[in-house]
Order: C-alpha cells, then sequence, then structure tokens
C-alpha cells in the first residue's frame, strides 16, 4: 500500500469509519480549501486560539444531537492532532459563535461537554504547524446523531468521543481549511 506524502493532498481521516450522507457546514470566516484566519491560530503562532464561527443545515430530520470536532491528520504525530471535541449539543442548534471554544465559554448551548484536546485543555486550540511540515489540513465536521445524549466521561478524548458515537452518526457536514508554519504572522 502506497502511503500519503506531503503535497498529494489532504488526508481524509474518515475515510477508515462507516460512510454517511454529508449534509452543508459553513462559516463566516473560513472557507474550503482556503487558509485559515490569524485568530483561529494557536497563540505561540501569532493567533488567539479562537475558534470560528460555524453553521449548519440539511441535516437529517430525524437528528437528535450534534457533536463538532476539528482534526489536523497532518500534525507530524503518527496520529494527528484534535484541537476541538464537543459532544451533547442539542438538536435545536444549528449555529456556534465564533469563540464558543474558548474554556468555560458561555456561548456553548446549555448541556454541551467539551473534551480536552491535545494539550489536555477542555477548549479549542488554534492551528500551529511546526516549521517545515508543509500544508495542514484542518477538519471541522459537525456529526448529526441519533442520539440525544453521549454518555461520556468529560475528561476522555476526541477519539473515545469518535468511537462512543460511530453508531449514532447519521450524517457528517465537513468543512476543511488550510494552514502552515508563519501564515498568521
Amino acid at each position: 500500500m502506497t502511503q500519503p506524502t506531503q503535497g498529494r493532498g489532504p488526508i481524509n481521516p474518515y475515510a477508515a469509519v462507516r460512510e454517511v450522507p454529508e449534509f452543508v457546514l459553513a462559516s463566516t470566516e473560513i472557507e474550503a480549501g482556503e487558509p485559515l484566519p490569524a485568530e483561529t491560530y494557536d497563540t505561540a503562532s501569532g493567533g488567539s486560539n479562537r475558534s470560528p464561527q460555524l453553521s449548519w443545515s440539511g441535516f437529517p430530520a430525524e437528528t437528535r444531537s450534534f457533536a463538532v470536532t476539528c482534526f489536523d491528520p497532518d500534525a507530524p504525530t503518527g496520529s494527528g492532532f484534535w484541537h476541538w471535541a464537543v459532544a451533547n449539543i442539542p438538536a435545536s442548534v444549528s449555529e456556534l459563535p465564533a469563540g464558543a471554544g474558548g474554556l468555560g465559554s458561555p456561548l456553548l448551548p446549555t448541556g454541551a461537554i467539551t473534551m480536552p484536546n491535545e494539550l489536555r485543555e477542555p477548549a479549542f486550540v488554534g492551528a500551529g504547524p511546526p516549521e517545515g511540515t508543509g500544508v495542514h489540513h484542518y477538519w471541522f465536521v459537525v456529526h448529526a446523531l441519533s442520539v440525544e445524549h453521549i454518555d461520556i466521561d468529560p475528561q476522555a478524548t476526541p477519539a473515545v468521543l469518535g468511537f462512543l458515537m460511530r453508531d449514532a452518526v447519521l450524517a457528517r457536514g465537513v468543512l476543511v481549511a488550510t494552514g502552515e508554519y508563519g501564515q498568521a504572522d
């Protein structure tokens, strides 16, 4: 099997999970295939760790809740890098404002749980691609779920969230933006 290499295009982290229909995921701040704005980078890279505004539509009528994740499969770790994961967003919510991923943010709906990111903080951590690692792809995904609640320990990892919700995913909204070292400066 040939392994993906830099410059070949984005690695699809959802290629190994059950295929489901897609719905529309949009943002007033990020565009598919385009560079992330400076604010969505981490502070060490010149950003402010601010999660982007996200809105979604066209999800299945039987959706009972949502989960939101942000993952960088291009991180030079062998396992990617989880920037953000939020579970138990009510089905009545179809938008998160910019900054909703802040530590203890009041902008998340009541009952939503933020999993710790790779830095072990229950918040959004912005892009911070290391020098010499090329273009990274940031997969913002909204997962429409068939259950109202994922029973998960708030200290669990985003990967555990993915495992626990795998059979409940009805559809996904996907928005992939890019980032490179020095881009936020």
